[in-house]
């Protein structure tokens, strides 16, 4: 629309037969990269290629309800983001409200994984997902993989299986804290938030995708634009927090806060 084409120019000019606008336009043929780069040149739309591409890519798995992925129980939902976890060489994170997964302790996964399958009366496979997700805590400690973690102070302060779970659990932290390929920025409760206010917990996968969940559902974002917006964003946050001394402060308060 905005070019001024109607489709059988844009069909002329990409020497395509006019009837391909119409099936691609209503959906009935789904475009290839090449049919993208052509359609964007012709329109005068180059900047776009490269979002229209990674969007036609991943269209089925862009949304996917969690209904849809755990009908058969929790482990397949924890599977499924395994070869993911492995390609990825440098993984951020940022919760406002839980301890994110690489870090946290089978104890505390339990209690979580607990919670989903009785809210969401899914088949009990508990025991299965657990051991799953602490499975695949090992690329933590992979000395190629870097990864960058940020929480808001009142993730560490929400309790998740009780007092001792809670214990252990930021224990746990302050322990992995210490490895050299993990980093673990907390933004404190006072920090002043008039710029970047807590926002919706993500994970961004090298520089290629982002994953959001929601109450309903699961986000897969490959747009580059839009893995760049949640890049800036967390590099933002990453101002906001406190790392090293103070970072362990803060966690060892939230632990004294238990007794």
């Amino acid at each position: 629309m905005e070019s001024g084409l109607t489709a059988r120019e844009l069909a002329f000019r990409a020497s395509w037969h006019e009837s391909k606008c119409s099936r691609i336009e209503n959906g009935r043929t789904g475009p290839s990269d090449g049919d993208l780069r052509a359609y964007a040149i012709h329109c005068g739309a180059e900047d776009q290629i490269a979002d229209l591409i990674a969007t036609a890519r991943n269209i089925d798995g862009a949304y996917v309800e969690w209904r849809r992925m755990e009908r058969s129980g929790l482990r397949r939902a924890q599977e499924s983001v395994i070869p993911l976890w492995e390609r990825t060489r440098h993984f951020r994170a940022y919760s406002s409200w839980l301890i994110p997964g690489p870090l946290q302790t089978p104890g505390y996964i339990e209690a979580l994984l607990k919670s989903i399958r009785d809210r969401r009366d899914l088949p009990d496979d508990l025991d299965e997902a657990v051991r799953v997700r602490v499975d695949k805590q090992r690329v933590l400690y992979n000395g190629s993989r870097r990864f960058a973690m940020i929480v808001e102070e009142s993730a560490l302060r929400h309790r998740i299986g009780g007092s001792a779970t809670m214990a252990g659990q930021l224990g746990h932290i302050l322990l992995l804290a210490t490895l050299p390929n993990i980093s673990i920025g907390v933004i404190p409760l006072d920090a002043d938030r008039t710029a970047l206010w807590p926002v919706e917990d993500f994970w961004i996968f090298d520089d290629t995708q982002v994953n959001v969940e929601l109450v309903s559902a699961f986000l897969t974002i490959t747009q580059p634009h839009e893995v760049g917006m949640y890049a800036r964003t967390f590099a933002e946050l990453t101002d906001l927090a406190v790392y090293g001394a103070d970072a362990r402060v803060l966690i060892t308060s939230a632990v004294d806060a238990l007794q």
